[in-house]
């Protein structure tokens, strides 16, 4: 009875204190993930793991979870789920599928397996009788407690600041405004927390600031920073309470090193590692080979396809690349089965694909190529969890099964703002662009401050020249060394500016020319390769150049088949696929596989995963590479 007494006035004091807060309760439904319900309430999932440690471990359907009210509900959340009304029984015939009669019901596979759960671990049978759930969409509202404001973006505001200054981290900014471009201009709107105006956190000169990393707490930054606990606690008073989160912005001392990207980390080499899942793997690969176009027949129209037609050519490139990784992990004990489709670049021949094909047991889908058609097949399959890998592009949607593997432009421009800082030597930096990089320009400014801004020249109607003249370097450049930012996708204008630094650079003004940009400006015929090596040419990209001569076994086996060099396509495809085959090996799929702690490395390559909040996997492992006489190289 004692026993009893106590458990009642546990539960009584925890509904007050949960009143007392201002808190709300969930009630977790059928299907439920952490990452929805702080969807549903605009809340982070560590703001719930926070007042509910023990849902980190397992959450069941009833489970009453504490909700922290949010400070940034922009209006009422709507959200949909599926209610069962009842059963219709289906008798299995001769050949037909759990997927063929999931599509006849216009429900999915699991949806049929979680009603008739024998078919987890058998397959089905001719004559079995499985019971149809019938399902009800109902819609709820989720109750709006506070309201938002719009707040216009300042001069060399970023995001960052922006975020601290309204006391939410950076990507509750994002989750605020799903339309805010990477890079924040000033006069753009926003919605933000409707606190009073004098509640608004300033930005303080002689303070650092920066924005707390995954998985970092008070003894990382120690080794960072050299902060103790207690120090930060008392810049950023709000951490007593709540403690360090993912994205938030705080203050440190001015005299911290303070950097913008996370740890330095080291490559995992996953061939080393004890493999705990050999079963075969599945692979889907959909290209835009379009061999619909092609009669395959004549060589001589198929030479001429290949030459002529670059996705043709980019897709059989990657393809060998994706086969070659597969004998790689033959090798080591894992087996593939692989199944290539053709997506003729269609969204029709897309839908056909998904029609025609049950993708439920496969561990993952490289491709499409291209945005709208990877998106429609990360919709289709997203029910059922299976990854799909964009190889080559940053799509619109990044769904909560789609991996983008290439780094962001946003993420290569703090990399290389990052490496600059990192560097201890005394620097002069100029920030040299055109009209339309005027943001990517300010956002330097803001990054360094000394810094000095120049523009292009305008003709009489107010519009780009593409070129700056001799006089608008007068005086500009110090002795030592010179660090010369050039942001524009005009290769006119580029052309000009690296012909004139070229000429500039001498001993005692020694200039470093970078951009925060992987643009293929650079590589235009009318930029001189000499000129870029001279000024050491710097900047950001998702690839290196492999180093040659090598005895790497891809590399010999490629020129033994073909008798060319591979191109950075077919490195791509191997490198890429043998990274998903390991990872897969490693773990029980690919999500658990892809921790933010796991950085992989392979010729050109390297992949570390990081998840969105409300979306999925984006690659964060970005090279810093510079022209080092006339060959381009990492930089150290």
């Amino acid at each position: 009875m004692k026993k009893l007494v106590l458990i009642t006035l546990f539960t009584l004091a925890s509904i007050c204190f949960v009143q007392a807060q201002n808190f709300k309760q969930h009630k977790v439904k059928q299907g439920e993930t952490i990452e929805e319900i702080a969807k549903l309430y605009l809340v982070t999932p560590f703001d719930i793991y926070a007042l509910n440690p023990d849902a980190k471990k397992k959450l069941s359907v009833g489970t009453v979870l504490i909700i922290p009210t949010s400070k940034i509900r922009p209006d009422e959340a709507v959200t949909e789920t599926k209610e069962v009304t009842g059963y219709q029984y289906h008798r299995a015939k001769k050949k037909e599928t759990l997927y063929s009669i999931a599509k006849q019901y216009n429900v999915s596979v699991d949806d049929i397996k979680k009603y008739n759960t024998y078919l987890y671990a058998n397959n089905l049978k001719k004559g079995d009788k499985i019971k149809i759930p019938k399902f009800k969409t109902v819609v709820t509202k989720a109750e709006v407690s506070n309201t938002l404001k719009k707040y216009t973006v300042q001069p060399k505001e970023g995001k960052w600041r922006v975020a601290y200054k309204f006391g939410i981290t950076v990507p509750e900014l994002e989750a605020l405004n799903p339309n805010m471009g990477e890079v924040l201009q000033p006069g753009d709107v926003l919605n933000v927390p409707n606190i009073a105006d004098n509640e608004e956190k300033a930005i303080e000169e002689n303070y650092n600031y920066y924005t707390v990393q995954k998985s970092e707490g008070y003894m990382a930054l120690n080794r960072k920073f050299g902060v103790t606990q207690e120090e930060l606690e008392a810049l950023n008073p709000e951490l007593k309470e709540g403690g360090l989160k993912l994205g938030m912005v705080i203050k440190i001392p001015g005299s911290a090193n303070a950097v913008i990207g996370g740890d330095e980390f080291e490559n995992t080499d996953l061939t080393k590692t004890n493999f705990e899942n050999l079963k075969t793997k599945r692979l889907a690969l959909m290209l835009p080979y379009r061999l619909n176009r092609i009669d395959v027949d004549s060589v001589q129209e198929a030479k001429s396809a290949i030459k002529n037609d670059t996705r043709l050519s980019i897709s059989l490139d990657f393809h060998v690349g994706v086969e070659m990784a597969l004998d790689s992990a033959k090798q080591l004990g894992i087996s593939t089965n692989l199944k290539v489709f053709d997506t003729r670049d269609q969204l029709s021949e897309v839908s056909n694909i998904l029609k025609n094909n049950d993708f439920s047991t496969y561990d993952a889908i490289i491709g499409p190529l291209f945005p709208k058609n990877l998106e429609r097949v990360a919709a289709s399959v997203k029910g059922n969890h299976i990854p799909v890998i964009s190889p080559f592009t940053a799509p619109e949607n990044l769904y909560d099964n789609v991996f983008q593997t290439v780094p962001s432009n946003e993420l290569m421009q703090k990399e290389i703002i990052r490496y600059v800082k990192n560097d201890s030597m005394p620097k002069h930096i100029v920030i040299i662009a055109d009209s339309k990089n005027t943001a990517v320009s300010n956002q330097l400014k803001s990054e360094f401050v000394a810094a000095r801004q120049i523009f292009s020249r305008k003709d009489k109607d107010g519009k780009d020249s593409n070129y700056i003249l001799i006089s608008d370097l007068e005086d500009i450049f110090l002795a030592g060394e010179n660090i010369v930012f050039l942001e524009t996708k005009n290769e006119a204008f580029a052309s000009n500016v690296t012909s004139m630094l070229n000429g500039l650079n001498n001993e005692e003004h020694q200039i470093v020319l970078m951009t925060t940009q992987n643009s293929s400006v650079f590589e235009g015929k009318n930029i001189s390769n000499y000129h870029l090596s001279n000024l050491k040419f710097t900047y950001p990209s998702a690839n290196k150049t492999l180093a040659t001569p090598t005895t790497n076994g891809f590399i010999t086996k490629y020129k033994s088949l073909y008798g060319v060099e591979p191109n950075k396509y077919a490195i791509r495809g191997f490198d890429l696929t043998l990274d998903i085959l390991l990872r897969l090996a490693s773990k029980e799929n690919l999500y658990e596989a892809a921790t933010p702690e796991l950085e992989t490395e392979y010729l050109e390559n390297k992949f570390r995963y990081t998840k969105k909040y409300f979306g999925g996997y984006f690659n964060e492992a970005v090279y810093i590479v510079k022209y080092d006489d006339l060959t381009i190289v990492e930089a150290k």
